[in-house]
């Protein structure tokens, strides 16, 4: 494939990837209108956009199967959107399935191996179809409706007037008059007033009112709303009550069930509504539209650009490179500092090197900005998910969200994905407990998840957390102890957090039955560890009967570090200084070793430490005055013993390659613009490596 087309095609899935990510926030405002009763009939019609546009794309870059299903599903949503089909959990249903099935067939477009049965989505979709229901006597029959206005609606909005007369909505003719020159403003406000109190069903313009500087609407509203406070939003126009017919009339016919949305004037102006935005903070996660979302968006087309990210990775590893040579041209000014007679031009350049120094930290800045996006995006993927595994396994759950415009890597975010759908499954099947046990157990049937972000400090936290059965110690033990996870005389020794550290161990799983989410031993191990692989670490809380909380600390990016550089010997390492909590002297006396393994006192708290000597096996450590390097991850701490601090510096991490990747501790290795290489400390891993190596553990996991 050529250069330009690999472009063509990069644009297409980008784009199409923009519309599923849309139409599945749609789906769940949708969803959760749908459960309280009040599902916007807007939503629909903005899916069956978007659907719609899906297909036109992809037909036009030659996507058969892809613009074949988006038909299918375009077809299912016109049926919804013109009350032929019941908006309801099983229409619901379909929907997710075939935003699903089009996530899928963009991914095998990518070279993703995904197995997509599209037979099962048609034959859900065409089963919906077949049951629509046929047209009944015409409501609007009742009402003083002008036959010409009529006759200008498009289908849809036709289809809305009579749904709200069927339902005994009362209607409202509002003739209001606009400047040309702020019509846009001005509508837009009108809208936003209107729209919790009233439905817009159409807006028209009147020619009797109407001038070279002005233009008069005729807008038809249905509302529950008292006609006095509909005439305080209105402000100073009139509001007019459609009169109910006092005899017979001539009856508007009914759209046949074929018919297809026709363009007319009504068509080309009718508003596209907004929907008041729903903040995410302790909020269940319902995906918010802005007041004037559509606009903004069609603004925003000439202010973006989309990048791809490996472009960014190249702009990031020249500053690194550049950072290095900072700190190289730094070395050498020390140096001509210490020559009195070149002391003028040492000044010169110290003035320049700052300047340069300056420059460089703001184009870091900018560049890591642009790599940042919001944790809200993920959480929008996570929320389809819960629905659909609360649904397999009949189960109500409601996800709850706080800290969705926390920012982190674009990087981090995309690898972010499966550890975190593997939580929440887990916390769906696993956690949550039927609707019979908890009516039992005196709690609320709907169980509940929440999604926790925030920053601190250097790192990102995320909490995963539920309300449901929690974790029981003592079938964690005998599940582990079954499959020879850890022997039997260490069991007895372990305590009840320990032995909730078991469920991350390879192997391990307390399912029954092997099923499509649980039972195959490929579980919480291989989230840590793609937790660990971002630099990242995993804590388990958990009390049972009460709940589970995951919490996972990472790193806010990866372009670029800043390290502390040690020394060991004559080796030379650095460690990322986002896990440096502090580094202090150490005087050997004031080490104590207690169940063999070595400890300070910081603060009157317990720090155990370890020597990279006798890790990495370097020699025989050295018994004289050194320093402890106090690494922090999440809630854990642990003491690296070196023999001396060389100073901080700006890293560039390189990988070690395909024969050295899999060498725990290290996380790769940067040059320090000396001519020396030096290994970077993967900091995640040797947490792990020491704090979690329990030696009764681990010989049983031997």
């Amino acid at each position: 494939m050529s250069d330009e087309a690999d472009r063509v095609r990069d644009e297409f899935l980008a784009e199409s990837q923009e519309i599923v990510e849309s139409l599945s926030r749609d789906l769940l405002l949708l969803d959760h209108g749908q459960k309280h009763g009040r599902a916007d009939p807007d939503l629909v019609n903005s899916v069956f956009r978007g659907v719609h546009t899906l297909k036109g794309i992809a037909g036009m870059f030659g996507y058969r199967e892809l613009s074949e299903t988006a038909h299918v599903l375009e077809d299912l949503l016109d049926h919804l959107r013109l009350g032929r089909v019941a908006l309801a959990q099983s229409s619901l249903d379909v929907l997710f399935e075939g935003v699903e099935v089009l996530q899928r067939l963009l991914g095998a477009i990518r070279g993703e191996s995904h197995e997509v049965d599209l037979a099962s989505f048609r034959r859900g979709a065409s089963g919906l179809v077949g049951q629509s229901a046929a047209p009944a006597a015409d409501p609007l029959a009742a009402y003083d409706l002008d036959p010409s206005m009529l006759g200008v609606l498009t289908e849809y909005e036709e289809h809305r007037l009579r749904t709200n007369a069927e339902q005994r909505v009362p209607l409202y003719r509002v003739r209001v008059r606009f400047a040309l020159s702020s019509i846009d403003t001005d509508l837009d406000a009108l809208k936003a007033r209107l729209k919790p109190a009233a439905e817009i069903l159409t807006y028209l313009p009147s020619v009797e009112g109407s001038g070279d500087d002005a233009i008069e609407l005729e807008v038809l509203l249905a509302s529950s709303t008292p006609l006095a406070e509909l005439r305080v939003l209105v402000g100073d126009s009139p509001v007019e009550p459609i009169p109910m017919r006092e005899g017979p009339s001539r009856t508007m016919p009914p759209p046949p069930l074929g018919a297809s949305p026709t363009g007319t004037i009504a068509g080309s102006i009718a508003p596209v509504l907004s929907r008041a935005p729903v903040s995410d903070e302790g909020r269940e996660l319902v995906p918010s539209r802005d007041a004037g979302a559509e606009a903004i968006a069609v603004r925003a087309v000439a202010k973006t650009v989309r990048v791809d990210i490996a472009k960014l990775d190249h702009l990031m590893n020249v500053i690194g490179e550049l950072g290095i040579v900072r700190s190289a041209v730094g070395r050498v000014l020390d140096r001509l500092g210490a020559r009195a007679d070149l002391r003028p031009i040492s000044s010169e350049l110290h003035r320049i090197h700052r300047s340069f120094e300056r420059h460089l930290e703001a184009l870091q800045d900018g560049v890591l900005d642009v790599r940042m996006v919001p944790l809200g995006q993920t959480f929008d993927r996570l929320a389809r998910a819960v629905r659909q595994v609360a649904r397999e396994h009949d189960k109500e759950v409601r996800l709850v969200v706080n800290g969705g415009d926390t920012e982190i890597d674009k990087l981090i975010v995309e690898e972010l994905i499966d550890p975190m759908l593997h939580l929440i499954r887990n916390a769906v099947g696993h956690g949550i407990e039927s609707r019979e046990q908890r009516a039992r157990m005196g709690k609320d049937p709907t169980g509940i998840i929440a999604l926790n972000a925030y920053q601190k400090g250097n790192h990102v936290v995320i909490e995963v957390e539920d309300d449901g059965a929690g974790i029981d110690p003592q079938r964690v033990l005998a599940r582990a102890v079954e499959r020879h996870l850890v022997d039997l005389g260490a069991a007895r020794e372990l305590d009840d957090q320990a032995i909730k550290q078991l469920v991350f161990l390879p192997g391990f799983s307390t399912a029954d039955q092997v099923t499509d989410l649980s039972g195959r031993g490929v579980g919480l191990d291989v989230v840590r560890t793609n937790i660990g692989r971002l630099g990242g670490v995993i804590d388990l809380h958990s009390t049972t009967g009460i709940g589970t909380k995951f919490t996972l600390t990472l790193p806010i990016t990866l372009a670029i570090l800043s390290a502390l550089v040690m020394r060991v010997g004559s080796h030379t390492f650095a460690i990322p200084l986002t896990v440096v909590q502090e580094a202090l002297f150490l005087e050997p006396r004031s080490i104590r070793v207690v169940d063999g393994r070595e400890l300070i006192t910081l603060r009157g708290q317990s720090l155990p430490v370890v020597r990279l000597t006798e890790l990495f096996r370097l020699g025989e450590p050295t018994r004289q005055r050194g320093y402890v390097v106090v690494t922090s991850l999440g809630q854990r701490r642990l003491g690296i013993v070196v023999d001396a601090l060389e100073g901080q510096q700006d890293i560039v991490t390189k990988p070690l390659g395909p024969s050295l990747q899999n060498v725990r501790g290290f996380a790769g290795a940067t040059d320090l613009g000396d001519q020396r290489v030096v290994l970077v400390l993967d900091a995640p891993a040797l947490l792990d490596e020491v704090l979690s190596s329990d030696p009764r553990v681990s010989a049983g996991a031997a």
